[in-house]
C-alpha cells in the first residue's frame, strides 16, 4: 500500500534511497539504527548532562554501529579504550610539562605508538585523535579542575555514546546474517552451473573458437572471487549469533556453527579451481586437432560437463532445511557423473587419440574429468556428515526433516 497526502514524497525519497545505498536492507537498516543512536546520544548528551560538548556521544555512537552485534560490542570496547588511552596519556603529560610545544610531541608521539597495539585494530588510530581533542581542550581551560572535569567528561561521552549505539544494535531488531550466507552459496553455486551450461552445448558442436575459450576462462577466474565474498558472508553469519538475543528464537536455534555451509563452500572452491584447469586446457585447445575421434571425444566430454551441471545446480536453492533431500539428489546426480567419466575414459582409451601425449589435450581432460567426479563423490559424502551435524547441533534427527 502507497501512503497518499503529505507522506507520499517520503515513501518516494526512501524508495530513491534504497537504489543508491543498495539492494538489500542491510543498508538502510544501519543508516535507520545509526540516526536513532546519534539522536539518543545527542539528547542524552545535550539535554540530560547539558555537556559543553556534546557531539563527542552521536560520534561515537555512530561510529561502532556495525553489521552484527558482536561486532558493535568489539567496536565500543576497542573505541573506550583508545579514548581512554589518549585523555590519559594527555591528562598525565599535562599535568606534568603544561600544554606547551613539547607536551604536544611527547603526546603524539606516544599515543601513536600505542595506536599501533594490534588489540585495538582499527580503533587505534582514535588513540591519538583522541589525544589531541584533550590537549585543545586541556589548553583551553581556566585551570586545573575545570581541566580534569572536562576530560573526564570526553571520556564520559564516549561511553555514552557506545552504550547507545550497542543498545540500539541489541534491542532494535538486532541482525541475523544467516541469509547472506545462504546467498553467498546460491550464487557461487548459480555461476558455476552457468558456466558449466554455457560449456558442454559448444563443446558437444565442436562449437567454440579460442575467443569463446577465452571468456570461459575470463568467467571461471571472476567465480574463483565468489569464493571469497561466500566466505565472508558465512563469517559474518556465525558471528551475527553472537551476543543476538535473536538466537534463541525457535526458528533461528536451527543455525547454529552452520557446519554445513562451510563444507559446502569448500567443495564449491575446489570445483572452481578445477574448472578453471579445464577452461584454460580448452582456451589452449590446438586447432590442428580435430576428425572423429576427436569430436566424440568433445561430445563425451560434453556429457560429462552437463551431468556435473546437474550436480552443482542443487547448490544454488540450498539450505540448511532440506539438507538430507538435497543430499540424496546429489548423491544420485554423482552416480550419474561417474557413469558419464567411466563412459569417456572407456571410448578414450578404445581410441586412437593420444591421451599420454603432454602436448595433446586428451590427457589433461581426463584427469580434470577424474578430478571432477571424486569432488561428486566427496561431495555427496561431505553432505551427509554435514547434515549429521546439522542435526546434532539443532537437536534433531536427519529423517525428521521433510
Amino acid at each position: 500500500m502507497v501512503p497518499h497526502g503529505g507522506w507520499t514524497w517520503a515513501w518516494q525519497w526512501l524508495g530513491r534511497a534504497k537504489s543508491v545505498v543498495g539492494r538489500g536492507p542491510q543498508a538502510l537498516e544501519l543508516i535507520g539504527k545509526s540516526t536513532l543512536a546519534a539522536a539518543a546520544s545527542w539528547y542524552v548528551a545535550h539535554d540530560l548532562v547539558a555537556a559543553q560538548t556534546p557531539a563527542f556521544a552521536p560520534f561515537s555512537a555512530v561510529l561502532i554501529m556495525q553489521v552484527t552485534v558482536y561486532q558493535s560490542m568489539l567496536q565500543a570496547l576497542r573505541y573506550l579504550a583508545a579514548v581512554c588511552a589518549g585523555v590519559f596519556v594527555q591528562a598525565g603529560l599535562g599535568i606534568m610539562a603544561g600544554p606547551g610545544l613539547i607536551t604536544f610531541v611527547l603526546v603524539a608521539l606516544i599515543t601513536l605508538a600505542i595506536g599501533r597495539w594490534r588489540h585495538l585494530g582499527a580503533q587505534g588510530t582514535e588513540v591519538a585523535t583522541a589525544a589531541f581533542f584533550a590537549f585543545s581542550t586541556y589548553s583551553a581551560s581556566a585551570g586545573m579542575r575545570q581541566s580534569v572535569d572536562q576530560l573526564g567528561q570526553i571520556i564520559l561521552l564516549v561511553a555514552i555514546g557506545c552504550a547507545i549505539g550497542v543498545a540500539v544494535n541489541l534491542l532494535l531488531w538486532p541482525p541475523m546474517r544467516y541469509r547472506s550466507a545462504e546467498s553467498g552459496i546460491h550464487t557461487l553455486a548459480g555461476d558455476l552451473s552457468a558456466l558449466l551450461a554455457d560449456i558442454h552445448p559448444a563443446l558437444r558442436e565442436h562449437g567454440f573458437d579460442e575467443e569463446r575459450a577465452r571468456q570461459w576462462r575470463q568467467r571461471a577466474t571472476e567465480i574463483a572471487w565468489l569464493v571469497s565474498q561466500a566466505r565472508t558472508a558465512l563469517h559474518t553469519a556465525v558471528e551475527s549469533r553472537h551476543y543476538n538475543p535473536r538466537r534463541l528464537l525457535p526458528r533461528n536455534r536451527r543455525h547454529t556453527d552452520f557446519c554445513a555451509y562451510r563444507d559446502v563452500i569448500d567443495a564449491l572452491e575446489r570445483v572452481t579451481h578445477q574448472l578453471a584447469s579445464l577452461t584454460r586446457t580448452l582456451h589452449q585447445w590446438p586447432q590442428n586437432e580435430e576428425g572423429n575421434e576427436c569430436n566424440r571425444f568433445l561430445r563425451d566430454y560434453a556429457d560429462l560437463l552437463e551431468a556435473f551441471a546437474h550436480f552443482t545446480r542443487p547448490f544454488s536453492e540450498i539450505d540448511e532445511d532440506r539438507l538430507p533431500r538435497r543430499a540424496e539428489e546429489l548423491c544420485a546426480a554423482a552416480t550419474t557423473v561417474q557413469d558419464k567419466r567411466e563412459r569417456l575414459v572407456d571410448r578414450a582409451q578404445s581410441s586412437s587419440l593420444a591421451l599420454n601425449d603432454p602436448s595433446r589435450p586428451y590427457g589433461i581432460l581426463l584427469a580434470e574429468a577424474t578430478r571432477l567426479m571424486e569432488e561428486a563423490e566427496h561431495s555427496c559424502d561431505m553432505l551427509h556428515h554435514a547434515t549429521e551435524c546439522t542435526h546434532k547441533t539443532s537437536g534433531t534427527s536427519a529423517g525428521s526433516t521433510a
